[in-house]
């Protein structure tokens, strides 16, 4: 094993889903780093059992599925740890990255194409298009929403051939709760809604923020703005943008370029904090 391997041998890290996936979206990152040397897990949002096709046999069990209870979920995963991990969210998972940050859990964070928080408050069309299925029907808002295999495309595999996006589709595809949505699409309409995060909360842990360039769902203008709203927070913070990537960059033919910039970043977070424990000593 490589040196930065042993060093990570013990630390965890946990992958964190978005909206209208499963855990096993994280497949490729899961095997990467785990060959980097953490201890890594994708952790499945709650009320949510099995592999994807068990999920949308048993999509009912998401209705009413909200954020607070999602992320305090993750808490409680967290809490029964050992020592702090980092978190890696996609999408949704990105919000909830920053929320569990904000709480003080957490080592530091990477919330790639994060669905905004509350005091975003301009959202391009395209977001508002990909979360239409979801939005636009109030009846949906406490129920769930399921995505037909065009608006999959449209959100989350927009630059992939029609027969990735096809396969993508079949293999990662999952019915989500519409709660989640409602929340965080009324979030600026609220005064204390579970999507609010302290941006200049000072205690919080780093946090990388990635945008990627062909992103339909979250573009990375509005990945930028989560950013600069971070700007007046003496807690570290950076951002990274890829072009030519769509939501669902994960699983894109170049998906380990994103993955190996996370590991650096990941990498100088850590050498820092030994540096830091050492100095004190």
């Amino acid at each position: 094993m490589e040196a930065s391997q042993t060093q990570h041998a013990e630390i965890p890290l946990i992958l964190i889903h978005g909206a209208w996936l499963s855990a096993r979206s994280w497949e490729n990152y899961g095997d990467y780093f785990a060959n980097r040397g953490f201890a890594v897990s994708a952790p499945e949002w709650p009320r949510k059992q099995g592999d994807v096709e068990q999920m949308r046999e048993g999509a009912a069990e998401s209705a009413g599925l909200g954020v607070q209870e999602i992320v305090d979920h993750y808490a409680q995963l967290i809490h029964a740890l050992d020592q702090p991990p980092l978190l890696i969210g996609h999408s949704y998972g990105g919000l909830f990255v920053e929320l569990l940050l904000d709480r003080g859990l957490g080592r530091a964070g990477v919330a790639m194409s994060p669905a905004p928080p509350k005091g975003i408050l301009t959202l391009p069309f395209s977001t508002l298009k990909s979360g239409a299925p979801a939005l636009a029907h109030p009846s949906k808002w406490h129920g769930v929403v399921t995505l037909a295999p065009e608006e999959f495309t449209y959100a989350f595999a927009n630059t992939f051939s029609e027969q990735d996006a096809a396969a993508a589709y079949d293999r990662y595809a999952v019915p989500e709760t519409g709660q989640i949505f409602y929340e965080a699409g009324f979030a600026n309409f609220h005064l204390h809604p579970p999507t609010e995060v302290h941006f200049k909360n000072e205690d919080r842990a780093p946090l990388l923020i990635i945008g990627a360039g062909e992103d339909h769902t979250v573009p990375a203008s509005l990945s930028r703005a989560q950013y600069n709203r971070y700007e007046r927070s003496p807690a570290r913070t950076d951002y990274l943008e890829f072009e030519g990537r769509p939501h669902f960059h994960m699983v894109a033919s170049d998906w380990h370029e994103v993955a190996a910039a996370v590991d650096g970043w990941l990498d100088g977070i850590l050498d820092a904090s030994r540096v830091a424990t050492e100095q004190t000593r």
